[in-house]
């Protein structure tokens, strides 16, 4: 259970870190690909952008370790940036697509 709750509040964290050019979240933009919390506390994170010449990508990188290690109950993270699968807006979540304007026929 606590691992639970701690998974919960590094998804919170995530969403507190924005795309520089798409005003949505990294989470809800499904950029995050996998999340795991070990037993102890330890993050591991895989993560894509929506396209691998991302200019900004250090500073999301810096973003997204920060905020999931101001997280209370984190030991480490470890992030690894991927691009395969690529990403594609079929991984957005409803939220983002709301946000974004878009419809489900606009896939």
């Amino acid at each position: 259970m606590e691992n639970m709750n701690l998974e919960r509040d590094i998804v919170l964290a995530l969403r507190t870190v924005y795309d520089p050019e798409i005003p949505v979240n990294i989470y809800d933009l499904g950029l995050i690909y996998e999340l795991r919390v070990d037993e102890e506390h330890r993050v591991y994170i895989q993560m894509t952008f929506t396209a691998p010449n991302c200019p900004m990508a250090d500073e999301v990188l810096a973003q997204v370790k920060q905020a999931v290690e101001d997280v209370p109950g984190v030991v480490s993270v470890d992030i690894d940036l991927v691009f395969e699968p690529a990403w594609d807006k079929s991984r957005l979540s409803e939220e983002a697509k709301v946000a974004l304007g878009m419809e489900d026929d606009d896939f």
